[in-house]
């Protein structure tokens, strides 16, 4: 159930229940902020709290308050809850803690968790163990401490499930215009997705941060992505721990080759949300966003006046996605005139400081480096501690280009502390970006270039399941998987001489014999290969075990994949794609997505692969058929979409790709 949360995060009256100074610290901030509407004080033994006359009960108040701050212990927040409910208050921010996060101390707590989700019933509550919002638009909050904001007229809003890290980030002096800050806590009842959906319905929101320690529901996820898209509102994220993943046993490759974190990776990707690894690249990355939304690619130019620095940034942007196109004819002439003939023409720039103090002359040169084909431009200047008079000219370029040409651009400063407070507040007054760090300026370049529509089909979540999985034979699992469409090699499963006999009369050679009932064959030399008829009945003998796996060898292998299917609670079923064969885990060349997977996806994963050369063709070798890798990876997926409910994990190693064809020679189910 989705509540509406636009009373609570946009009021017009705000109450404070409880006399504590965490209760008085809102009042104040409150004033502080110019917040415009009503402020009450509820108490039922003080006669003022924080300069404000008090209220003894919330009935005593002129009217239902539309957001109410609960200062006061767990048990007695939830007898508040539940009369704000009944008296049609707009929500409330349960700061108290021991709750559900404390049940590792308290058994209690998660039963006074779900007291509390009761006792709101349709009214939206954020928390508890939680510290509230800041609304920096209206002025409004309901926040017990210190905060860094001030008020703005649009901006960004950051949503994380840490109050402490909201604290930090309000503290920012980077010249990020910040619209809402807003903590989570528990998401007893409304789920982060469902709060920044809220966010973003103010059309004053220019971008969406978020620090997720998990996903909640992905429904809501999902919806809060097709949403945000609908209505040009760029996401971004900071995802941090890992999800629990349901690895019951890692009997195949996938299991530990897939890793807990690659489910929130896919399921991020799916929704189009770019995803950072560092705060300071969080606040970079909206900032971007804020100025010029998502970048149309990752084409990048840049400028400097060092030789030193045009190369740091070009060696920096290596291993990212970012590239450095080629200077036009069109940006030479126009550099050419700014700049003289003792200047290098390239991208990176090195302008050397001809020019430096000519402001009219800096404009030039660096609106050169601008263009349609260019979709950030960077100008790299350091503003010095000490006296940083004689850099006003790069202030004011950077301003001239911006307003001359339009074109998306920024001041970066190679370290952090050395682009002044003043100085970024300039530069985003005028639309130019100032970024904080190459390393930083990077990054949220790449992230804000990374920005996608999310893919519109619902993941597939499984269904629930009891007591441990049983592995079927591989026998088994080809035949199952052969039922949708993935081919694998004519086989027998076999027992004693006569049945071997029989199975070479069906068969054409040479064979693999492999021995059944054990999860890694290669480990236990059960696996032989290029066995001629005369051979299988020893060969089936030195194996050991009890029944043979007898089937034809495939020819002409191009490349051997992995395919893998893993269920995994929190993000539904991950599909991994990679290098197979016995080198899998050293190769772990692997990516992956959620089912359900589109073909044009599957594809552009496995172009992304470090073996995509030998897919393609390496060195006169013929290409694999890729058509047959995408059908033999949708039956994967068929299989998994049909046995949802039941199944735990799929697994075929190799997939052995010809110039024709694409056959699962080994295969591993488990189902409950």
């Amino acid at each position: 159930m989705t509540r509406d949360l636009s009373r609570l995060l946009r009021p017009k009256t705000i109450a404070v229940v409880g006399g504590g100074a965490w209760c008085q610290q809102v009042i104040l901030q409150s004033q502080n902020m110019g917040f415009q509407g009503a402020v009450w004080a509820v108490h039922p033994k003080a006669i003022e709290v924080a300069g404000l006359p008090a209220y003894p009960t919330l009935e005593a108040l002129p009217a239902a308050p539309d957001a109410v701050f609960i200062g006061i212990n767990r048990h007695a927040t939830i007898e508040t809850v539940k009369l704000l409910s009944e008296m049609g208050a707009g929500g409330a921010v349960c700061f108290a803690s021991g709750f559900a996060e404390a049940f590792a101390e308290d058994e209690t707590g998660g039963d006074l968790q779900a007291e509390l989700v009761s006792a709101a019933g349709d009214m939206p509550i954020l928390g508890p163990n939680c510290y509230g919002f800041v609304n920096a638009l209206d002025g409004a909050l309901l926040w017990p401490d210190q905060h860094g904001c001030s008020r703005v007229e649009s901006g960004v809003a950051i949503l994380t499930q840490s109050s402490n890290i909201s604290i930090n980030l309000t503290m920012q002096q980077r010249g990020l215009p910040i619209a809402y800050m807003v903590t989570c806590g528990n998401m007893a009842q409304s789920t982060q997705a469902q709060i920044a959906s809220a966010l973003i319905d103010d059309p004053r929101v220019t971008a969406v941060g978020l620090h997720i320690e998990g996903f909640k529901d992905l429904r809501d996820w999902e919806q809060l992505a097709a949403k945000a898209h609908a209505k040009g509102v760029p996401l971004v994220a900071i995802k941090v721990g890992a999800s629990e993943q349901a690895q019951q046993a890692t009997i195949s490759h996938t299991a530990s080759l897939a890793g807990s974190d690659a489910g929130a990776q896919a399921f991020l990707n799916r929704l189009g949300i770019p995803r950072l690894t560092a705060l300071p690249d969080l606040l970079e990355t909206l900032k971007l966003l804020h100025c010029y939304g998502p970048l149309p690619d990752t084409k990048i130019a840049s400028i400097s006046c060092s030789g030193g620095e045009a190369s740091l940034i070009a060696d920096m942007a290596v291993d990212s996605a970012l590239t450095f196109p080629e200077l036009s004819t069109r940006q030479q002439t126009q550099l050419r005139g700014a700049l003289g003939p003792m200047v290098a023409l390239n991208n990176p720039l090195d302008y050397h400081t001809y020019v430096w103090r000519d402001e009219v002359a800096m404009a030039q040169a660096w609106a050169g480096m601008t263009g349609d084909e260019i979709a950030m431009t960077y100008s790299i200047v350091d503003y010095p501690t000490t006296d940083a008079t004689d850099w006003t000219c790069a202030t004011n370029a950077a301003l001239h280009v911006r307003s001359e040409t339009g074109a998306r651009f920024g001041v970066v400063a190679s370290l952090p502390e050395l682009m002044p407070s003043d100085v970024a507040d300039q530069l985003m007054a005028g639309g130019v970006v100032p970024m904080m760090g190459l390393r930083e300026a990077l990054a949220a370049t790449e992230a804000a270039a990374s920005v996608r529509a999310p893919i519109s089909d619902p993941v597939c979540l499984p269904g629930e399941t009891e007591g441990l999985p049983e592995t079927m034979t591989e026998a088994d699992s080809k035949h199952a998987l052969m039922q949708h469409g993935v081919p694998v090699p004519q086989n027998r499963s076999v027992q004693g001489c006569a049945q071997i006999s029989a199975a070479i009369a069906e068969l054409h050679h040479p064979f693999a014999i492999k021995g059944v009932g054990l999860a890694h064959k290669s480990e236990h030399a059960a696996v032989r290969l290029k066995v001629m008829p005369d051979e299988v009945a020893q060969v089936a003998k030195e194996i050991g075990t009890r029944e043979v796996l007898i089937e034809e060898m495939i020819t002409g292998t191009v490349a051997e994949l992995l395919i893998g299917v893993i269920r995994d609670p929190a993000h539904g079923f991950v599909l991994t794609l990679g290098a197979g064969g016995v080198l899998t885990e050293i190769l772990r060349d692997t990516t992956s997505l959620l089912i359900p997977a589109r073909p044009e996806d599957i594809r552009t994963a496995l172009e992304a692969l470090g073996i995509a050369p030998l897919l393609a063709g390496y060195r006169g070798q013929p290409p694999a058929n890729i058509d047959a890798i995408l059908a033999a990876v949708m039956g994967v997926q068929s299989y998994v979409l049909e046995n949802a409910d039941t199944v735990s994990e799929v697994e075929i190693n190799p997939l052995l790709c010809t110039a024709d064809r694409a056959v699962a020679v080994d295969a591993l189910i488990r189902k409950a």
